[in-house]
């Protein structure tokens, strides 16, 4: 497994065209980062795996996007002691408010910061765990704020 700080892991294949938008901030701020697929239900000993070589491997912030039951961020925040930031997937027949749904509702004890359903989702995903690296990072602190202020800057003040 990568020893990059952010890693971005994924119940399936077909979750990546969504959650490849939370490349996209961890690239503009120069953020390392690794993805692997981890199923919670099909691969169960992966995910363990991967939660106890994250403590030790330099991993600090998880992305775990799913859909359906969508128990891979749970899963993985009760396993480990590292942030995870959920990113719920749309599913054919409930657009993905079943996932949403499943990841907000964690028991006590058992935080997900949970994010929009899809690739905004993702996005914000990505641009969280920007923001906190960037707590103890004043290099990407510093990034940080030109980013946004580059963001502020681009919008127009008039429709003309």
């Amino acid at each position: 497994m990568s020893k990059a700080p952010v890693q971005i892991i994924m119940g399936s294949r077909s979750d990546w065209p969504a959650m490849q938008s939370a490349i996209e901030p961890l690239q503009a701020l120069k953020v390392d980062y690794a993805t692997s697929i981890v199923s919670a239900h099909r691969t169960p000993q992966r995910l363990y795996t991967f939660c106890r070589q994250s403590e030790s491997d330099g991993t600090r912030v998880i992305i775990a996007g799913a859909g359906g039951s969508a128990h891979l961020a749970g899963m993985a925040a009760a396993m480990t002691w590292l942030p995870v930031i959920a990113v719920p997937m749309p599913s054919k027949y409930l657009k993905g408010v079943d996932s949403l749904l499943s990841m907000v509702q964690m028991p006590k004890g058992v935080a997900v910061a949970t994010q929009a359903i899809g690739e905004a989702g993702a996005y914000n995903a990505g641009l969280l765990a920007c923001q906190m690296l960037a707590l103890s990072d004043p290099a990407l602190q510093q990034r940080l704020i030109d980013w946004r202020r580059a963001q502020t800057d681009s919008v127009a003040e008039d429709v003309q």
